[in-house]
């Protein structure tokens, strides 16, 4: 394969850790050549790691940017309100564009940076992993042969993990929907596309129900303090302590807060960070449980729950057909014939790359799009294909704001693009 260049925007966990590595794995395919991030120790890192020279490492998007165009690709991975300004600049500086979901928090962002890649003529693929995943590309091959007739239901279960809704959505990025995004759509915009994407038919309508019930003020411990290290009474009985998880079996997640894993240095953090706070004394808005409910164009039907309080991170989904039945969680996936009764069981090997397999994935997928475009967009994770299962979750989370009032996806979509309802929104 020919190599191809890039240029990455944002070098925290998902650009640096997720996607980049595979220009070391591969180099014969890509070759970072600069790099723009405000963390000036990530920076440095990543650019002595990817050999990039300082007059191409960048404080800010905006400095790179308005450099004649660089590379072929930008990969871009900075936190989701950050989303919009630079995709929309990399696409009219003629960049494809790697983009990491969400797309935006806002509905008309997406739809516009939609038409902005088909305006300019180039990719813009957003990083909906599951796709791309020797799992979930095997669920859907089951579905595409047949195998079970006609989907007519599907249930997924998100199964986020106590721990994980702590670290991510009560003290961490995506813990506050008004500077980050609703959890639907940070957490859960992953599978509002593979349904959309398994159930291959417009979703016709939504409605939804969730809350934060648990991780708030009224339900803390009496004893609690605001930091977990400093002196609470309760911490060694609470399941979500902050140092026996990040000094534990959660000691590589430090990286999000800690220079280095040292105990002294995990400390400090935990200390000075939000990552040491109380789980029922943070600024987290988000809900810990939602269910959505959904119909689509041929009568068919999803429900998805997602719930953090799961001992588990993982997905189980079962697809009910009118000829059989499909059950999956983690590497193993049971096809079950309704006529014979007969069951066939498929084993999906242990991936190296992170979600599964998927981050790899979409980068080689990505690489292979750029070199043979010819002005048609990416059929499996396209612009448009994102902008449809983002919809679902915006008017999801519209509908569980408005006490699971049934929301018309056409209707809603129509209502987005007048302004005036936009600002309501």
């Amino acid at each position: 394969m020919t190599q191809l260049t890039a240029i990455l925007i944002g070098a925290g966990a998902r650009g640096a850790r997720s996607y980049a590595p595979y220009a070391l794995d591969y180099p014969h395919e890509l070759k970072f050549v600069a790099v723009a991030e405000a963390n000036a120790i990530r920076r440095e890192d990543f650019a002595k790691l990817h050999h990039i020279p300082g007059e191409c490492s960048f404080e800010s998007w905006e400095q790179l940017l308005e450099r004649p165009i660089m590379a072929d690709i930008a990969v871009i991975c900075t936190q989701d309100q950050m989303h919009y300004e630079p995709t929309m600049q990399a696409l009219a500086k003629k960049y494809h564009v790697l983009l990491e979901k969400p797309m935006s928090p806002t509905p008309k962002e997406c739809i516009e940076m939609e038409l902005a890649a088909k305006e300019h003529d180039r990719l813009l693929t957003i990083c909906h992993v599951l796709r791309y995943t020797p799992f979930w590309s095997a669920v859907k091959r089951v579905i595409s042969e047949g195998k079970i007739g006609q989907v007519a239901s599907i249930q997924l279960n998100e199964n986020v993990g106590y721990w994980h809704i702590a670290h991510s959505f009560v003290r961490g990025n995506w813990n506050n929907s008004e500077t980050s995004s609703p959890m639907i759509l940070a957490k859960s915009c992953h599978d509002m596309d593979v349904l959309s994407w398994l159930m291959d038919q417009p979703c016709e309508r939504v409605s939804s129900y969730g809350s934060l019930m648990h991780f708030r003020s009224e339900n803390a411990p009496e004893g609690s303090t605001d930091y977990c290290i400093s002196g609470c009474a309760v911490e060694s009985t609470c399941a979500y302590s902050a140092p026996r998880f990040y000094l534990g079996e959660g000691k590589n997640w430090a990286r999000h807060f800690a220079d280095e894993l040292s105990k002294e240095s995990i400390i400090k953090g935990l200390q000075e960070t939000n990552y040491g706070r109380c789980v029922y004394k943070s600024d987290n808005n988000v809900v810990d449980h939602q269910v959505v409910n959904m119909e689509f164009a041929n009568g068919a039907t999803a429900m998805f729950s997602m719930c953090g309080f799961t001992r588990h991170q993982e997905r189980r989904i079962q697809i009910m057909g009118t000829r059989g039945e499909l059950r999956a969680e983690e590497s193993k996936i049971v096809v079950c014939d309704f006529l014979t009764h007969e069951e066939t069981v498929i084993e999906i090997p242990e991936q190296t790359s992170g979600h599964g397999g998927g981050d790899s994935g979409i980068v080689r997928s990505f690489l292979k799009e750029v070199l043979s475009y010819t002005g048609r967009e990416s059929l499996l994770t396209s612009a448009s294909a994102s902008v449809r299962s983002h919809m679902m979750a915006f008017a999801a989370e519209h509908s569980r704001l408005h006490k699971g009032k049934s929301i018309e996806l056409d209707e809603f979509y129509n209502n987005v693009m007048t302004p005036e309802r936009i600002q309501a929104f």
